[in-house]
């Protein structure tokens, strides 16, 4: 009997991690989708393409699993209309977030958004009353930065990029988002290993907040992940 609940339970483990695992590739797949439906199915033609393949990639998303996702996209497959939607939302302790989803429900998606937002102490905000706070950016990703990195920042610098900065061994380049790919491509040539890049929204002015607030903020973030249309989130913290 303790053989088959052990079993059981290693059954019941799969299939939470298999559904994860399918949530994740759900929500990675859309990117290549959408991607591929504005510049075609050819990442090397494709810089929105190959960006997003590259980090459907770096979480081991199955070969078949992209070349689906980019056939719909170029309509060799049947797919759902997807939408890329923004919002702009206030979280508790009066954190300003911008929550970017992709879906092909537009009112399952603001509706389950707010209900989480809500529940956290948060809303839905006006267009502008959040964005007005960000700037757009181009970030390029540079991880186990373990030494001296400042040939590589230098090497950034030249190559366009504005700014530069560590976290957690990860050297984070920015640069204007129309000189994202260019700087990329630059710091491929000279064997930098990129681990990931892409657009972001960087907060001109910035909040803190007491443990107490940190903590429900984190619950809402992970709310947040678990909604199936959602794909990234910024704040000002």
């Amino acid at each position: 009997m303790s053989g088959h609940s052990h079993w059981a339970g290693i059954k019941h483990k799969k299939s939470i991690e298999d559904a994860k695992r399918a949530k994740v590739f759900t929500k990675l797949a859309k990117p290549i989708t959408m991607a591929a439906r504005e510049g075609g199915g050819n990442p090397e033609s494709n810089f929105k393409l190959r960006m997003a393949i590259e980090k459907a990639r770096a979480f081991n998303m199955p070969k078949n699993n992209i070349e689906k996702a980019i056939k719909r996209g170029t309509g060799k497959l049947k797919g759902a209309d997807l939408k890329e939607i923004t919002y702009e939302a206030v979280g508790p302790g009066g954190i300003m977030m911008i929550i970017k989803a992709t879906t092909d429900n537009r009112n399952r998606a603001v509706s389950e958004i707010k209900s989480i937002l809500a529940k956290a102490g948060g809303k839905m905000s006006e267009v502008g009353s959040v964005m007005w706070n960000f700037e757009q950016a181009g970030v390029i990703y540079v991880e186990n930065i373990k030494k001296d990195s400042t040939e590589i920042e230098l090497l950034a610098i030249d190559a366009g990029a504005r700014d530069t900065k560590i976290e957690d061994e990860t050297l984070n380049i920015f640069t204007d988002p129309k000189n994202l790919q260019t700087v990329q491509k630059n710091l491929i040539k000279k064997d930098i290993n990129v681990s990931d890049s892409g657009l972001v929204y960087l907060p001109k002015n910035t909040l803190k907040i007491n443990e107490s607030t940190r903590l429900d903020y984190e619950k809402l973030l992970e709310n947040l992940d678990e909604q199936s249309d959602v794909e990234e989130i910024y704040d000002n913290l």
